[in-house]
């Protein structure tokens, strides 16, 4: 299996020409720039361990490169554009990304490894949806009028753009969060620097050159692949930057917080990490539940911020949903993402393949029995497939129920009452999401109001709309994606007093 020539695949005509023609420089200022340093790196395929595309490393040089860009298109034509007439090339975006989803689709899964009917009918619909419904935001950020105690005084608010914004999105959903920085941004009327993750840059370069056929002016988006150093780290202390929008894990979001506050105080919000708990009470549907809880975990090979990795179970339906579930799992068909049936793909790094067998390891030493998977699939050739694993367990202290193993492995254990499940599921330091499967409608909401995470499903898992916003509790970050809260992210509220006399 090599990069370009997987078995059966026949690539797009644009993949192939975005692959072998396109230059992988960093976009500045809607051009082309090498890296001052001349330096690159290498963006493989997890299918296979191949390289797919040598790419510009963004140094700080590049990084003040791309601020004075940014600032000059801030206070130049981009602050001067109607706000209609930002929302006109944001729609036009969205439809090149449209036109262009074949090859996006593709080259995301060639370069994060998802299954290509995921990438084609699931995040690229879902990309220009978002930006659509943000850019439909651009005519309405209203400020409002303030009565005040002062007869003589008219005072109302401004809602303004923040400025330069850098956003820096993950690996899972390369694309998809990069519109979720950039449909916001723009529509607020700022100016954006990407850095996609270094392992899936190719989207976000393809991205930039649909952002200058859509007539951006210079400046107004930028895109600066590299890895956390020094690329991530330049952004995240540049004095020149306003706000920093991070979505990532926690130990990340940790430092960005610390660079920040050392530099020039900028705004951040951060997506972090989950270990959400995902619950079946006895009285639900549990082969509904069985299906949703499969799906909660092993969709995108386990790397989702949101996965349901805790799954707790009412006693009476404990063997049922273990077997039920292990059932399911065994079905499931691991392989490269352009395979006809595929529902596991392989995880994104084979360092990262390698921490998930490792954490896996820790839970089998530490007693927790595994009930399915529990290793790499070997007969994939050099790509990075870890089996969908389930474990049983009891105790809560495991690292494989404490930590965030971002693979393809899930932690089952039973519960005996109300007070013991509240306790248990809220115990961990995150708090992204969580879900319960019940036909009591009451005590479905009772679950919802007491476990702490930033959205709760019920009787579903997974869902995300443009219009619900989503973001996290305790360490799972601060701040909320998507709906009309996505606009106060990167706006500023200036009030402005009047005198009548």
């Amino acid at each position: 299996m090599s990069a370009l020539k997987l078995p059966d695949v026949k690539l797009q005509p644009g993949t192939l020409e975005f692959l072998e023609k396109h230059p992988k420089n960093l976009f500045i200022n809607n051009e082309w720039l090498a890296a001052q340093s001349g330096e690159t790196f290498e963006t493989r395929n997890p299918a296979s361990g191949d390289v797919l595309a040598e790419v510009a490393l963004a140094g700080e040089a590049d990084v003040d490169a791309a601020v004075a860009a940014a600032r000059t298109a801030f206070r130049g034509p981009w602050s001067q554009l109607a706000a209609a007439d930002r929302a006109a090339r944001l729609f036009k975006l969205a439809d090149l990304i449209d036109a262009h989803a074949d090859a996006l689709a593709e080259l995301e899964t060639l370069d994060n490894g998802k299954p290509l009917r995921v990438a084609r009918r699931g995040d690229l619909p879902y990309v220009t949806k978002h930006l659509r419904y943000q850019a439909g935001w651009a005519d309405k950020i209203e400020g409002s009028t303030v009565p005040v105690t002062y007869p003589d005084q008219f005072v109302y608010t401004r809602r303004e753009p923040l400025g330069v914004v850098a956003g820096i999105i993950p690996w899972n959903f390369p694309l998809l969060m990069a519109i979720w920085k950039l449909g916001p941004a723009l529509t607020a009327g700022n100016t954006l620097i990407l850095k996609p993750a270094e392992q899936t840059p190719l989207t976000a370069l393809y991205l930039a050159d649909l952002v200058k056929e859509a007539g951006f002016p210079p400046g107004v988006v930028n895109v600066l692949p590299g890895p956390g150093l020094p690329t991530g780290a330049a952004l995240a202390k540049h004095m020149g930057i306003d706000k920093l929008a991070f979505t990532g894990s926690t130990e990340v979001g940790r430092k960005i917080m610390e660079a920040a506050a050392n530099s020039n105080l900028k705004r951040v919000s951060l997506e972090l990490g989950g270990k959400s708990p995902n619950v079946i009470f006895a009285d639900a549907d549990v082969n509904a539940a069985i299906r949703g809880a499969q799906w909660a975990v092993f969709s995108t090979a386990g790397q989702e911020c949101v996965a349901g990795t805790r799954l707790f179970v009412e006693r009476a339906a404990y063997e049922q949903v273990v077997e039920g579930l292990k059932a399911q799992v065994e079905k499931m068909v691991v392989n490269h993402g352009f395979a006809e049936k595929v529902h596991v793909g392989p995880v994104i790094t084979e360092q990262q393949m390698s921490r998930i067998v490792g954490y896996i390891e820790e839970g089998k030493k530490a007693g927790a029995e595994v009930v399915t998977g529990g290793g790499r699939v070997e007969e994939l050739g050099g790509g990075y497939f870890v089996q969908p694993t389930v474990f049983a367990y009891q105790d809560d202290s495991l690292s494989i129920v404490t930590d965030e193993i971002f693979g393809p492995v899930a932690a089952v254990t039973a519960f005996d009452d109300w007070d013991e499940l509240i306790a248990r599921a809220n115990n961990t330091i995150y708090g992204l999401a969580a879900g319960v499967w019940t036909r009591d409608i009451g005590k479905a909401h009772r679950y919802a109001h007491a476990v702490q995470a930033g959205t709760v499903w019920i009787n579903g898992y997974g869902m995300i709309d443009p219009a619900a916003p989503f973001g996290g509790y305790k360490q799972s970050g601060f701040g909320r994606e998507m709906g009309k809260e996505a606009i106060e992210l990167y706006t500023q509220v200036k009030t402005v007093w009047v005198g009548m006399q």
